[in-house]
């Protein structure tokens, strides 16, 4: 599969770069793109955007900031090149024109790339059916001290996914900050907690509290190379799909089929 890296000079990109070179007799990453392209050394073209690059890719994968999405998908669209969306930190609009751009093209798109987050999700999703009256529900992610945005993606997906189980009248307001209020948790609150320091990858945890017991469902990422190989696995499955916006569920249940 012939690769466009959006973004690969970041922490995931180069991570996509080595993962890809173990995997070469399937993966060829064929150009790069990125705002500032001579800052490592690649033996693929580099440019500062999709439009410069002349050929034709099989897919295009992203990381490399939400604020590109609306030219990636442009570009994405004129070639009908399926594209694997692993940027996070979306605005509502971007999100908006993602899900508009998937009638015409095919987007994977994930604020995970790992498999086993994603069962964390799906898992704390079964958990709340069963827990949602009697039990707080808290997250709690942790990440290195150089990410932009707080809350992450990953613990707003997993959020979404325990709040789609409630009642329309009775989802869980997600709360982010409680210094400036004093006064006693109230029932429909979910607490969604960033915590941001040195080279930590990413944790995260979800919290049921109940009347003298916790339950606690987790995940702690060793390396970004799971990420890594979490995307070149969705580009797999992207290759030959019809338009349409596909995520990580999509992913698993056609692996366990």
């Amino acid at each position: 599969m012939k690769i466009m890296l959006t973004g690969y000079n970041g922490r995931m990109g180069r991570a996509v770069i080595e993962s890809a070179a173990e995997k070469s007799g399937e993966f060829s990453i064929v150009v790069g793109i990125d705002i500032n392209p001579a800052a490592i050394n690649v033996t693929f073209p580099v440019f500062l955007k999709p439009s410069d690059y002349k050929e034709k890719a099989d897919v295009i994968m992203d990381f490399s900031h939400h604020s590109a999405v609306d030219s990636l998908l442009e570009y994405a669209d004129k070639t009908k090149t399926p594209v694997v969306i692993a940027t996070t930190g979306h605005t509502p609009e971007e999100i908006e024109l993602i899900k508009s751009y998937s009638d015409k093209i095919a987007i994977f798109k994930s604020a995970n790339m790992s498999i086993g987050v994603n069962l964390v999700a799906e898992l704390a999703k079964k958990a709340a059916i069963l827990l949602k009256n009697d039990f707080d529900i808290e997250i709690i992610e942790k990440h290195h001290n150089q990410k932009l945005d707080a809350p992450s993606g990953t613990a707003l997906m997993i959020a979404d996914e325990i709040s789609s189980v409630f009642d329309e009248s009775d989802k869980p307001e997600y709360i982010y900050d409680r210094h400036s209020v004093r006064k006693a948790r109230d029932k429909r609150e979910m607490g969604i907690h960033a915590v941001r320091g040195g080279t930590i990858i990413g944790e995260h945890e979800v919290i049921f509290a109940g009347t003298n017991e916790l339950i606690s469902i987790s995940h702690s990422a060793q390396s970004r190379e799971m990420f890594a190989s979490g995307a070149l696995t969705a580009a797999r499955f992207l290759r030959d799909k019809t338009p349409g916006l596909y995520t990580m569920k999509d992913l698993i249940n056609e692996i366990t089929e």
